[in-house]
């Protein structure tokens, strides 16, 4: 069978190949590898063995190890709604690698993936991107006995950027209230108020969203939320304040689930109203680093009580990331401390 000549395709070149009725394909950064490639499938084919005599691999390509992953793994993490939206929209940021078979990927094609995708998105999009395709091949190489090496390990990664710095203003608060119709005290009993109430109870409390909305009635005792399951894997009991307390006091007591929405319409609640301000770079996160800054400032928690009630396990995090004092408060601080 004549092999045929390789398609160039963006920086990388790809041959396909028929067989019995099916078609093979590969993608490779010259000619001659496609070709070569070409030549010791068509072999296995052939003979129904390998060049090394070995039963020829499975035929699974990049996508088709996403989904598997997906399906016995991801979607069982707590970050599986954000694991569904990458398999989603997969194919169109990884383009021809989705459908290369996964034993073919080389690390020279991903740097090139890399280097393109650093000029879309941010360093940090990209590194939460190269984790989970890492953590594919890694569960192909160690449960799936696919591949022997993963080839994420053998490029640079970009160079993880400055820690988020970002408080939240008492105006910005008013702003977010008042643009999700709500008023404190007030009884949520729409979508934007329960969006509303969870954003004034994370800036008391320092609870992530997430953990705000798995939160059930079950879970509140006095003068504490224990939280069953957070994201390092851990429990955790979290104290309330008064202001904490009174905002609990306002859910109904007929609902078990304190937030009755799905994380997906609670998110597109938060930026739907939140693009109707001028409030620029806010995140519903930014709410963790305003919390733990005023427990710092107002209640003078020393750093390892903190930690139990934020959950962090590494120090260095809760100080250097999460603790955002401005200058006016590290002036406050330094003078109190000497009088």
């Amino acid at each position: 069978m004549k092999i045929p000549k390789p398609r160039k395709r963006g920086d990388s070149y790809r041959i396909e190949i028929m067989f019995d009725g099916k078609r093979y394909s590969c993608t490779r950064d010259t000619p001659k590898e496609c070709e070569h490639w070409a030549t010791i499938k068509l072999l296995e084919l052939k003979t129904g063995r390998t060049e090394d005599n070995k039963p020829v691999k499975p035929t699974i390509t990049w996508m088709d190890l996403f989904n598997q992953y997906y399906d016995s793994v991801g979607k069982y993490t707590d970050s599986k709604a954000w694991n569904l939206t990458q398999l989603k929209s997969f194919e169109k940021k990884v383009g021809n690698l989705a459908n290369t078979l996964i034993y073919d990927i080389t690390p020279k094609q991903l740097t090139t993936w890399r280097n393109k995708r650093l000029k879309e998105v941010s360093d940090n999009t990209v590194l939460k991107e190269i984790s989970l395709y890492s953590a594919m091949f890694t569960y192909a190489q160690k449960e799936l006995f696919l591949i022997t090496e993963n080839p994420w390990m053998q490029i640079s990664k970009p160079s993880k950027p400055d820690s988020r710095y970002r408080r939240i203003s008492q105006q910005e608060i008013e702003k977010i209230l008042k643009i999700l119709n709500y008023e404190v005290g007030q009884i949520p009993t729409q979508s934007d108020h329960y969006v509303a109430w969870s954003f004034l109870f994370a800036i008391e409390t320092a609870m992530r969203r997430g953990e705000i909305l798995n939160m059930r009635k079950s879970d509140i005792y006095d003068g504490y939320v224990h939280l069953p399951k957070t994201k390092n894997g851990t429990k955790r009991n979290v104290p309330l304040s008064l202001f904490a307390k009174e905002l609990v006091d306002l859910i109904s007591r007929e609902q078990e689930k304190i937030i009755p929405q799905s994380e997906n319409a609670f998110r597109q609640m938060w930026e739907k109203k939140k693009a109707k301000t001028d409030i620029v770079d806010l995140h519903f996160h930014d709410t963790r680093h305003e919390a733990i800054s005023r427990m710092v400032r107002v209640r003078k928690l020393p750093v390892e009580v903190l930690a139990k009630i934020t959950g962090h396990k590494k120090i260095e995090v809760l100080v250097n990331v999460y603790y955002n004092p401005d200058a006016q408060e590290l002036v406050e601080m330094f003078n109190g401390s000497a009088s």
